[in-house]
């Protein structure tokens, strides 16, 4: 019993160690990607603003191979963290089916995490290009694959449904500011927690909106049989931009992304494992 205790003991430092250097990483790709929303809003259209995007912006820094092995590592490190959270955590979450959704969350976050670190390794040892196919092309590829089914049009749907019904649930969880129950207050210094829940709301919703926009993009691609009007979060950021008000939008949407990214760092101090 007490060797048990002490496995369960180590086994939750290791999860915490990772989860702490992650959520630092994670953040940093969303600060980059607020900036680079920033930049598309103000007419960038040429920029590239997705998270492959942001790794490469920070590839051409001068110090740029260095903090590229930083993300590698970090980024690796937050996938391994979500895939350990999704197999033997969220014990505080008493609702089974809330517990169950939470880790098909957190696997999903675990490969995109562990996807974007190697995307960082490729680029740093020079093996990853630096082209501007991204999120939209993969996107697109995919959604072509998925209309050349059977049914084609209405897997597409489902999945657009999937999508936005997500980001619909990234906004309540900011609006609520149901994200706090995943966290230890105490853990954070006295006076910071209420920022921190006002930058948790502000990166919720930024990123439930962007998420819907990219499921109703898919909801075109889906009506219309055009896998081109499919694309991720870079078309989606230039999509926004394109609206009336677009820029005013954009920049609000990129502030709440930047927002998320600070709120990052102090979940990498705070976050329950």
């Amino acid at each position: 019993m007490v060797a048990l205790s002490a496995q369960r003991a180590k086994n939750s430092r290791l999860v915490q160690g990772l989860g702490r250097a992650g959520m630092v990483c994670y953040g940093l790709i969303h600060l980059i990607l607020g900036y680079l929303a920033v930049r598309v809003a103000f007419g960038d259209s040429g920029q590239r603003a997705d998270q492959n995007g942001a790794i490469q912006e920070v590839g051409a820094t001068t110090f740029g191979s260095i903090v590229l092995w930083v993300l590698t590592i970090g980024l690796v490190a937050y996938g391994l963290w979500q895939l350990m959270m999704a197999a033997i955590s969220y014990h505080w979450v008493t609702k089974h089916g809330k517990r169950v959704r939470k880790r098909i969350g957190a696997a999903f976050r675990g490969v995109i995490g562990i996807s974007l670190g190697l995307y960082a390794g490729k680029l740093v040892t020079g093996a990853g290009s630096s082209g501007q196919s991204g999120s939209n092309q993969k996107q697109q590829e995919w959604t072509a694959k998925l209309l050349a089914l059977p049914a084609g049009q209405v897997l597409v749907a489902i999945v657009a449904a999937v999508v936005i019904g997500v980001a619909v649930a990234e906004i309540v969880k900011g609006v609520k500011k149901s994200f706090v129950k995943d966290l230890d207050m105490d853990d954070l210094p006295n006076g910071t927690q209420q920022w921190v829940r006002r930058l948790g709301v502000a990166g919720y919703i930024a990123k439930g909106v962007v998420l819907g926009i990219v499921g109703v993009l898919l909801g075109f691609a889906a009506f219309d049989s055009k896998p081109q009007e499919a694309g991720g979060l870079d078309r989606a950021l230039k999509t926004l931009a394109a609206q009336p008000f677009g820029t005013v939008a954009l920049v609000i949407v990129a502030l709440g992304l930047a927002a998320f990214g600070v709120y990052c760092f102090a979940a990498a101090r705070a976050h329950k494992s």
